[in-house]
């Protein structure tokens, strides 16, 4: 059966510049005629990453990487310790080059395209590399192996190659870009540094400069067509469950590391409602088009907001979703309300229940 399993947040963040753009400015979007303050879902697809890695083991995960001949290289030198680096990387771009994932024009040893490989992909395709590459099925085993035995952040994530759409993995996750309930205006933090060994008669700074910063109330969104990574993850219902455990906690709890170190915006959600859906992933940013007004600072109205938004669009659209919980200060007529490690076991069960029954 279809099923999406629908993530909403709404979190305030302090003073902060978690996602710049390239002349170094806090990220911002028009929405509903004013500036909002945004963070955009590659940057927190990435922390997103890092967490994954604290909680799973790097069997169950993938490098997304240009260095994809010396990853597999490494793992032919591993199973024949007596292989030499140069014979092992021409192994590896052999064994790439029967799935057309060529080395770029401008550096060998690099692949055109950052390249999404499991660890489980890497030690099948040194196996291949290791047999007989002349043999007359071989193109097909490598594409077979690029399909199979997917790292779970691949299998949410996805593998675009140009080069050979047979080997494309459909991302089962989308994460939409955060942005402010209400209008923001960016600030600038200007700053002195001291030069501790300058002389005592010597006035001024050792350098000055500015930081552009701005602080908001942020409504989070992301997806996960639970049919669709089930597929992705061989059917497996195990695979299933820690995967949507894992990228659930990751949504909700890690933060873009953008200057952190100079405003320490480490805060967690206010509210979050986790829903399961039948029917289609419903986004619920609209609540915030009208942007908020300060009366009584943003992230109560912009909880109040969204609740009454969702239960309009519930009404009026479609249905409510066949199993929901609420994380924070949300009212239990949205759903069950639960704490997190509760509702990240419950959910994910609830999800694999439905999807494989």
């Amino acid at each position: 059966m279809r099923l999406f399993m629908d993530i909403h947040v709404i979190q305030s963040v302090p003073p902060s510049c978690l996602n710049r753009d390239d002349t170094g400015s806090p990220k911002t979007a028009v929405y509903g005629g004013v500036r909002r303050a945004r963070v955009s879902s590659q940057s927190w697809k990435r922390a997103m990453r890092l967490m994954f890695s604290e909680y799973l083991d790097k069997n169950e995960l993938s490098y997304r990487t240009l260095r994809i001949f010396d990853l597999v290289a490494e793992k032919i030198q591993d199973k024949s310790p007596g292989c030499s680096n140069e014979e092992a990387l021409r192994l590896a771009k052999e064994i790439f080059k029967k799935a057309k994932v060529e080395p770029s024009k401008k550096n060998a040893e690099k692949s055109d395209a950052l390249f999404f490989l499991s660890t489980q992909q890497a030690e099948n395709l040194a196996n291949l590399a290791l047999g007989n590459l002349e043999e007359k099925d071989i193109a097909k085993a490598v594409v077979q192996t690029l399909k199979v035995n997917n790292g779970i952040d691949l299998a949410l994530f996805g593998r675009m190659v140009a080069s050979n759409p047979e080997i494309n993995c459909d991302a089962s996750a989308q994460v939409a870009h955060a942005i402010s309930t209400h209008s923001v205006e960016n600030e600038y933090d200007y700053f002195t540094a001291v030069d501790d060994l300058s002389t005592e008669d010597h006035a001024g700074a050792g350098m000055i400069g500015t930081v552009e910063y701005n602080s908001a109330t942020l409504y989070r969104y992301a997806t996960v067509a639970v049919h669709e990574l089930f597929s992705q993850l061989s059917e497996d219902p195990k695979a299933l469950e820690k995967a949507l455990i894992e990228f659930n906690r990751a949504f909700l709890l890690s933060m873009p590391s953008g200057k952190q170190n100079t405003f320490a915006a480490h805060t967690l959600p206010y509210a979050a409602l986790v829903s399961l859906r039948p029917d289609r992933p419903l986004n619920l940013a609209d609540a915030f088009e009208n942007p908020i007004k300060p009366e009584e600072g943003f992230t109560k109205p912009s909880t109040i907001a969204f609740a009454e938004h969702a239960v309009r669009v519930y009404a009026d659209f479609c249905a409510k979703p066949e199993a929901s919980y609420i994380l924070g200060e949300l009212p239990i007529e949205l759903g069950q309300k639960l704490n997190i490690n509760e509702m990240l076991e419950e959910a994910a069960k609830e999800a694999v229940k439905k999807v494989t029954s």
